[in-house]
């Protein structure tokens, strides 16, 4: 184990421990292989199954591997004809057995934070699916929900919004400008301090994936 897988190991055990105490499920992946198998695990056969747009979960190919299960109802987003099917996809996820996020940032003591434009994200990780489940790389673990939320707006944000070439001030120089945009993405933050009725799990992940 090099010096960094160790150093992950450790800080993932420190903070699985964190979520508990914040009566949410969570386990740690040192691989994206091994996170897939374990979110797949956590899916029953016959469950309806949804996600955010989350770069994490296209990147480690969740979508595919439970379409490949052929025992669950997937809807994806990313394949539907036009935005009025994408709206529909955001409207059925409330009524979702499994609602799959990655997150913006996390801090070393189990706080989630996430940012969202539309809202459809954190509307569904607050109320709606029986169960959510977040995937979340280690390179999204700050220190402290200060800097779990700098990390979100300062680094999350800009390039989500390169991503989408929309037309804000953080999209030109790389900042955050703390905006009033237009086009803004930055207009819901969420954070989630603890899970009501366990509906939150969280998986942690070795390698480093998304914004």
């Amino acid at each position: 184990m090099t010096p960094k897988e160790l150093r992950n190991e450790r800080l993932a055990e420190r903070m699985i421990k964190n979520l508990k105490r914040r009566n949410m499920e969570a386990f740690y992946c040192r691989t994206a292989t091994e996170a897939v198998n374990k979110v797949s695990e956590l899916i029953a056969d016959g469950s309806l199954v949804t996600w955010g747009g989350s770069m994490t979960i296209r990147d480690m190919g969740i979508p595919q591997a439970l379409k490949n299960r052929g025992t669950l109802e997937v809807m994806d987003r990313d394949v539907v004809a036009d935005r009025d099917e994408v709206v529909k996809i955001y409207e059925r996820a409330f009524t979702a057995d499994v609602y799959l996020s990655s997150a913006n940032a996390i801090s070393e003591d189990g706080v989630i934070v996430n940012i969202d434009g539309n809202g459809n994200r954190v509307a569904a990780i607050t109320w709606g699916p029986k169960k959510v489940i977040f995937i979340i790389g280690v390179n999204k673990v700050a220190q402290t929900v200060e800097a779990a939320l700098q990390r979100a707006r300062s680094t999350a944000s800009p390039i989500n919004a390169a991503r989408f070439d929309i037309k804000t001030p953080c999209q030109t120089d790389g900042v955050c400008h703390n905006c009033n945009s237009p086009e803004c993405i930055c207009n819901y933050v969420h954070f989630l301090r603890n899970s009501p009725h366990g509906r939150h799990t969280v998986v942690l992940v070795g390698d480093e994936f998304g914004y």
